[in-house]
């Protein structure tokens, strides 16, 4: 479907860096920020690694990328291009990801890739996010995000992306689209795919309050489709892909067209604009100066 379902409101990745705080609208501190600090280090392991059973047509993608799985260049770009050799190899029918880290599926945008950078290497990272989300949400296979961690921001967008979502029974977790409680608007294409998941009211109230929701009020809300015990999360996606391989691929890829086609469309439709404005509001002085801030902040919370 990748062809099957690849018009349309402004990019809305505007407003201005000025609420550090990171503590959710429920009382408790949330455990992973809006952006996240990926430390460099000169590893070249992949930070993705892919297991394809040839017997089950199920394939794993699992993250691994320390400290928190952010959402990198490098990353994204490592993340595309398994997903799209998954997507040609006809034997494949069903995808899911999960991540090896402890306590963490993705921590979200990586913030260095949005400081000091030059507006040709912003815009790059920018459409390297926005691929991640075209090719996963307009995938062929049957996908389920096997959520071991907590998942806020562009982890979050990752997570809805897939069709079904199983996360770890544990309250300290937690996952949402939480860019306000930083000063900034979701794009449309985030805001559209969490209505598509929660419906208008709950997403209206998510995106305007910045909230990562627990593990079990994300399932309250439909953030999640299931919850199960830590050690239970893989075992159950597993079991779970083969309900979903039951239907037959040409009538599931069809239906989940008709429902995402439009979602997709109108990403493909203003994907420029969406760039070319994204670019404009991260390099705005008044934006590095935060993001600046924001990065002291977290190097003094390791120190």
């Amino acid at each position: 479907m990748a062809n099957v379902l690849r018009n349309s409101a402004k990019f809305g990745f505007s407003g201005v860096l000025s609420q550090l705080s990171i503590h959710s609208r429920h009382g408790r501190e949330c455990v992973s920020p809006c952006f996240s600090l990926q430390q460099r280090n000169s590893s070249t392991s992949p930070k993705i690694k892919v297991d394809l059973d040839n017997s089950t047509g199920v394939a794993v993608l699992r993250m691994q990328s320390p400290p928190v799985n952010s959402l990198s260049l490098d990353f994204l770009t490592e993340f595309c291009i398994n997903l799209e050799k998954l997507e040609m190899d006809k034997s494949c029918r069903g995808l899911i990801i999960t991540s090896t880290l402890s306590k963490v599926f993705s921590a979200g945008l990586d913030i260095m890739e949005m400081y000091g950078k030059s507006p040709e290497r912003c815009g790059e990272f920018w459409k390297a996010v926005q691929e991640m989300w075209l090719k996963l949400y307009g995938s062929n296979m049957a996908t389920i995000a096997a959520i071991n961690g907590s998942s806020p921001a562009g982890g979050c967008l990752m997570s809805i992306g897939c069709d079904y979502r199983i996360m770890a029974d544990n309250p300290r977790y937690s996952i949402g689209l939480n860019e306000t409680q930083l000063g900034i608007v979701a794009p449309f294409w985030f805001k559209d795919t969490l209505v598509n998941t929660v419906g208008n009211r709950a997403a209206e109230l998510s995106l305007e309050l910045g909230l990562l929701y627990s593990a079990p009020d994300a399932l309250k809300i439909g953030l999640v489709d299931q919850l199960v015990p830590e050690d239970q999360v893989f075992s159950t996606a597993q079991d779970t892909m083969s309900k979903w391989l039951a239907v037959p691929d040409h009538a599931r890829q069809i239906t989940k067209s008709m429902m995402r086609k439009q979602t997709i469309d109108k990403l493909l439709s203003n994907r420029e604009a969406d760039i070319t404005n994204f670019v404009s509001f991260i390099t705005k002085d008044s934006i590095q100066r935060s993001l600046r801030m924001y990065l002291e902040m977290l190097k003094s919370r390791k120190a």
